[in-house]
């Protein structure tokens, strides 16, 4: 496949007011005007402003969302559409934060109640965690945050319906908005507003997130996200918000938690949650690579009119590389094995109910007769490639499956002996 037929196979399709919106940023832009520059102290006012907030704002939120918005200005080149966007969400997100804290502290005994065994799947990107969380989801002994949950938190989340109807009407919204302005974009990454939603979008809510490098190519700040952002007070926060979450009374036995992120941050996660259950997916590097690259270059075609398909995938490879050698250190130094349980990817597609059920045994759960009929329902109406299928060659990067295999040389010798 040529450079210019992979990009026209993964970056996001533009509407013609998509490209009219960007064009006319661009001729404001030479014009010396800064309309669509983000800026971090108008971000904090108004959303400090909108939450009617009057303590401190979280130290980690304002140095991440400093550190977002200078890395997006100095490196992420962000079209109209992108840097309106990116505000859009930096103040939403801010203002959930805001009103989250506010609920906290006028009810302080919601940090007394536990999160108990919680259940996290992780893995690499594209390994199967999303539909592996999905299926389990169904099963009514775990309750998953929800896509609505991570975009309006507030108010807390009630088991009535009705009460929540127009917190989900206003991301309905929101998304459909999305969808009408980027028809192509549900094949490529599907959303619904009550479907479980992975742990990136509560980090977002401390803006310590893979989120934000996902839109953009900002090495500073994926640099301050990997290597000096303080993980164990995002994972404190993470289970704050679930506390949160919970108090308004949707409970099951367990949560049931997902992001390939947690990889990274094992010894913050266990020393947040020390009866953590994990579930590791595995597959080859050569395979997830490319897939992952793609996925992001189409994220970052939409925000940007400079992304790099071939540096995003050489990008990637690298920092999941690095990520999975401290994986692979944490699994040595932690003496967890007991709460972790590795499914490999072929062995998941092959027979998907019966790798969950192998779960439930290894973890000793019982699954029920309605859980059994829910997942199994699950499978049958979702198959495999639903969807559609996307599917990108490592050379289709510019990158050698020599590399491949020398970068992950460390983990590629630890699945081959699972």
């Amino acid at each position: 496949m040529t450079t210019d037929n992979l990009l026209s196979t993964i970056s996001i399709e533009r509407t013609k007011s998509l490209n009219r919106l960007n064009k006319i940023g661009n001729i404001l832009t030479k014009l010396g005007f800064s309309t669509f520059k983000l800026d971090a102290d108008k971000i904090i006012k108004k959303s400090i402003k909108k939450a009617h907030f009057k303590g401190k704002v979280p130290e980690q939120a304002e140095k991440g969302l400093r550190v977002a918005v200078d890395a997006i200005n100095r490196e992420g080149k962000p079209n109209a559409f992108g840097a309106l966007s990116t505000r859009v969400l930096f103040e939403t997100t801010l203002y959930g934060r805001l009103k989250i804290e506010q609920h906290l502290t006028q009810h302080p005994e919601i940090l007394k109640t536990p999160i108990k065994e919680p259940v996290v799947i992780a893995g690499m990107p594209r390994t199967g965690t999303t539909i592996l969380h999905a299926m389990m989801h169904e099963d009514p002994m775990f309750r998953s945050p929800l896509a609505w949950e991570l975009v309006l938190p507030y108010p807390v989340p009630k088991p009535d319906p009705s009460a929540n109807a127009k917190q989900i009407k206003e991301v309905d919204k929101r998304f459909q908005q999305i969808f009408k302005l980027l028809p192509d974009f549900k094949t490529k990454h599907y959303m619904d507003v009550e479907t479980p939603q992975e742990c990136v979008g509560i980090n977002m809510f401390d803006f310590n997130t893979f989120q934000i490098p996902v839109l953009y190519h900002i090495p500073s700040y994926l640099d301050w996200y990997s290597n000096q952002a303080d993980k164990l007070a995002t994972m404190k926060f993470h289970k704050r918000f679930l506390q949160y979450l919970q108090s308004g009374g949707i409970k099951s036995d367990r949560w049931l938690l997902k992001t390939p992120l947690h990889l990274m941050r094992l010894p913050e996660l266990f020393e947040v949650y020390p009866d953590a259950k994990i579930i590791v997916t595995h597959r080859h590097p050569e395979k997830i690579v490319p897939s992952v690259a793609s996925l992001i270059y189409s994220f970052r075609s939409l925000y940007s009119d400079h992304a790099d398909a071939q540096a995003t995938a050489m990008e990637q490879a690298d920092l999941w590389s690095m990520y999975f050698e401290r994986f692979l250190d944490s699994l040595k130094k932690l003496d967890k094995n007991n709460q972790i349980i590795h499914i490999k990817f072929t062995d998941f597609v092959k027979d998907q109910f019966q790798e969950i059920k192998s779960i439930y045994e290894q973890m000793n759960w019982e699954m029920t007769t309605e859980a059994e009929k829910r997942i199994k329902q699950f499978i049958q109406e979702n198959p495999k490639d639903k969807n559609g299928v996307h599917q990108y060659s490592l050379e289709d990067f510019g990158i050698t499956k020599q590399y491949i295999n020398k970068r992950f040389e460390r983990y590629i010798d630890f699945i081959n002996q699972l």
